[in-house]
């Protein structure tokens, strides 16, 4: 059965925090945005730790039957990307989070939930 999309970015959110992702985000971006429901924001202080964080979302949401339509970028770029349609995954660097400003960028959108 498949998961719902507010399901999925809820689990999303879980996953990261189990990994000690910093600040992660949740956002309802409905309103403002034609391509999805939910974008998932999230920080690793680490190559490592993004790929923790990326190899944990993807294993844990395919096991459930839940298949990226496009995924990009690469730890030591600092920015990952999984797009599940109507729920879009964002792992990045802090600095690459600092520069690209989702947040700000996409703030008409409603945060769900913050966990720091």
């Amino acid at each position: 059965m498949r998961l719902e999309p507010a399901d999925i970015a809820h689990l999303v959110t879980d996953i990261a925090s189990d990994k000690q992702a910093a600040d992660v985000v949740l956002l309802d971006v409905r309103a403002s945005c034609s391509f999805s429901d939910y974008f998932v924001i999230c920080s690793g202080e680490s190559e490592r730790q993004l790929e923790a964080i990326w190899e944990a979302v993807l294993e844990t949401l395919e096991a459930r039957g839940e298949i990226p339509l496009h995924k990009e970028g690469e730890s030591d770029s600092g920015w990952l990307l999984a797009d599940y349609g109507a729920v879009v995954v964002h792992i990045f660097a802090p600095a690459e989070r600092e520069y690209y400003r989702l947040e700000q960028l996409w703030q008409d959108a409603i945060p769900v939930l913050r966990i720091q």
